[in-house]
């Protein structure tokens, strides 16, 4: 887990504000692409989404190419979700085995961006998502902050739609989009162990909580095979693989997401396009 960088002051009120959460129970739910936690309540909008976490090393075998991503995020989880705002990182492995890790945000509908910023397996980051205000709503301001080297991407953009209705912490198997919707979920990458901490929320009406919450329900999702697909508008099959989150903990405010690897991994016919210069194509998470 990431070592705290929040004030003492802070954690002790978050603590105090959640001093019933720890016995809350998530409900489940299964996807195709996401696997982790998201808070919401019908009624509740979020202003901010963060968390802690050290970036996973993967295990990759040539020529196997695979994908995963780890990040916080506002939105998409209602079936009729139609936006996004999240900020993370990913690593990926090449067909000749390498790995590859990366930073980036997305704000849905529009494809992931990448971020000019080096980083590497096990460093830890802390990132966050916030909303603006009245007529400033629609403004998005996403924090990643590496806390190994010390590096700080921070970047406020206005978005075309925003979804505050629930707060995400996920890992995923990124997808491969050649239009909205039509999408590929590529193979999830065998990420071993992921870890959040520090992971809270704030609602619109000032609410300070973690995953679970007096002020909002939780969901555990989990990943796997033929399941709902986040964001539900773009098609798409199932990834290769699986990943199931553990229970919470650290009044609510912790858990660990592990791999589970497929019984085999299937040729997917989006590899190719996705590096053909005659088939533009756009990565989603």
């Amino acid at each position: 887990m990431v070592t705290s960088r929040l004030p003492l002051a802070f954690l002790a009120a978050l603590t105090v504000s959640l001093g019933v959460a720890s016995a809350a129970l998530a409900d489940t739910s299964v996807s195709s692409n996401w696997a982790g936690y998201a808070a919401h309540r019908s009624g509740v909008r979020y202003s901010e989404v963060h968390a802690d976490w050290v970036i996973p090393s993967v295990t990759c075998t040539a020529p196997d190419q695979t994908y995963s991503a780890m990040w916080v995020g506002l939105g998409g989880f209602a079936e009729t979700s139609q936006a996004l705002e999240q900020i993370g990182t990913e690593t990926d492995c090449n067909s000749d085995g390498s790995p590859v890790t990366s930073v980036w945000y997305e704000l849905v509908p529009a494809p992931s961006e990448p971020i000019r910023m080096t980083v590497h397996p096990g460093d830890g980051v802390a990132a966050g998502v916030q909303l603006g205000k009245g007529k400033n709503a629609k403004k998005v301001t996403l924090t990643l902050r590496d806390l190994t080297t010390h590096k700080l991407f921070k970047k406020t953009i206005k978005a075309s739609v925003v979804d505050a209705t629930s707060a995400d912490w996920i890992v995923e198997a990124p997808s491969v989009c050649i239009s909205a919707s039509a999408c590929q979920t590529l193979p999830l990458a065998n990420f071993g162990t992921a870890a959040f901490g520090i992971a809270y929320a704030k609602s619109a009406a000032g609410k300070l909580g973690a995953v679970t919450s007096p002020w909002w329900g939780a969901t555990s999702i989990t990943l796997q095979t033929h399941a709902r697909r986040y964001v539900t508008y773009r098609a798409g099959t199932s990834a290769d693989g699986t990943a199931v989150p553990a229970p919470l903990a650290a009044v609510g405010s912790a858990f660990a997401v592990t791999y589970q690897a497929p019984q085999q991994v299937q040729t997917n016919p989006f590899y190719s396009a996705r590096r053909s210069a005659d088939a533009p194509t756009y990565i989603f998470h």
